[in-house]
């Protein structure tokens, strides 16, 4: 069967070739490997394990491997790819050596931020300190973070891209910001760890994404977008519509993790998303003029006249000069490339 995301896949693979040696027959340890960045990650490692023969394997820790088979069976089956049951808290440590490890779990779930942030900070926080436990025991150097760009806390306004070297925050009193602080930490313990154990973790603050595989009850609104056309109704925009975004395609975000894991400096945070911005009323345009019928748009607030503009925007300038990233996969595509991934698992 051929692989729908096969055009992305050998992108991916062009754009990374380079980097794949280092896994050659060697294993992988992935946490958060069957969410949206997790699929991306198995999706082109797999790929780059069969067009290139490096006989390496990915062990994937997952809470529920059952579920995952039933949403990627081609990746369940795979047999580069193995499941570890557990959470990441407390999972039991595997034997035998490891390559690389790549701690992308994470709790992102916009009700359980909102209703339980005290599990969320302690599962990034407590997760991140398993996990890099283990990679201490391993005996593992490289490890990647998929930190967040909450990591910035709101962003000032007049600062239209916000870069690695801002050094504001979030409010440590405030239960809203559990997410970004647990992000924080996790950066932290990183930095501990490296120095007390000569561990070269990676960091990558991710922003925002667009893609197969995006949820769509998560904190990215144009997965929102795509869901309410895909039901048939109004595209809802939950605000006044004012803020700024800006989206990464996936696969974009495969070749950044990837880079930033092999090619990137130790410790030192690389943002992780798009420069090109819009207010979220016009990505759900965008997203509308994807489907035929065009679904109407439905906007819950009025804006305030006069009132700045929230914007969570990144800038990648780090990212172009120490490791030549850029997005490649232009924003109209990448809506259309998400709005056909997901029409046909609906058939």
């Amino acid at each position: 069967m051929t692989n729908p995301l096969q055009a992305d896949l050998d992108h991916i693979l062009a754009q990374t070739e380079g980097l794949w040696e280092e896994l050659r027959g060697s294993r992988l340890f992935i946490t958060g490997g069957t969410g949206f960045f997790g699929c991306w990650l198995l999706e082109s490692f797999a790929w780059a394990n069969d067009k290139l023969g490096l006989n390496a394997s990915a062990l994937v820790l997952t809470r529920d491997p059952e579920a995952f088979r039933k949403k990627a069976p081609h990746l369940f089956a795979n047999p580069g790819i193995r499941f570890l049951a557990g959470d990441v808290s407390t999972f039991d440590f595997p034997t035998g050596e490891f390559a690389c490890v790549i701690h992308a779990a994470t709790e992102a779930n916009v009700q359980r931020c909102a209703e339980q942030p005290l599990l969320v900070f302690n599962t990034i926080v407590e997760g991140t300190r398993r996990t890099l436990d283990f990679a201490v025991q391993a005996g593992v150097k490289k490890l990647l973070l998929t930190s967040s760009g909450a990591v910035y806390g709101p962003q000032p306004p007049g600062m239209t891209h916000i870069p690695e070297t801002y050094t504001g925050g979030p409010d440590p009193l405030n239960p809203q910001w559990a997410y970004g602080e647990g992000k924080r930490a996790a950066e932290m313990l990183c930095a501990l760890y490296a120095r007390q154990h000569g561990l070269e973790p990676k960091i990558a603050r991710c922003f925002a994404f667009v893609g197969p595989y995006l949820p769509r009850d998560a904190h990215f609104a144009i997965g929102n977008f795509i869901r309410d056309a895909l039901r048939g109704g109004l595209i809802q925009v939950k605000g006044d519509g004012t803020p700024w975004r800006s989206y990464l395609y996936a696969a974009d975000l495969a070749i950044w993790l990837w880079t930033i894991l092999f090619r990137g400096t130790s410790g030192l945070p690389y943002n992780v998303g798009s420069e090109e911005a819009w207010p979220i009323a016009q990505w759900a345009e965008l997203v509308a003029q994807g489907f035929t019928p065009c679904p109407a748009i439905s906007i819950a607030k009025k804006a305030i006249a006069g009132s700045p503009s929230e914007r969570y925007v990144p800038s990648i300038a780090r990212a172009g000069v120490d490791l030549g990233l850029r997005p490649t996969v232009d924003l109209k595509t990448a809506i259309e490339k998400t709005i056909m991934f997901e029409q046909k698992r609906r058939v």
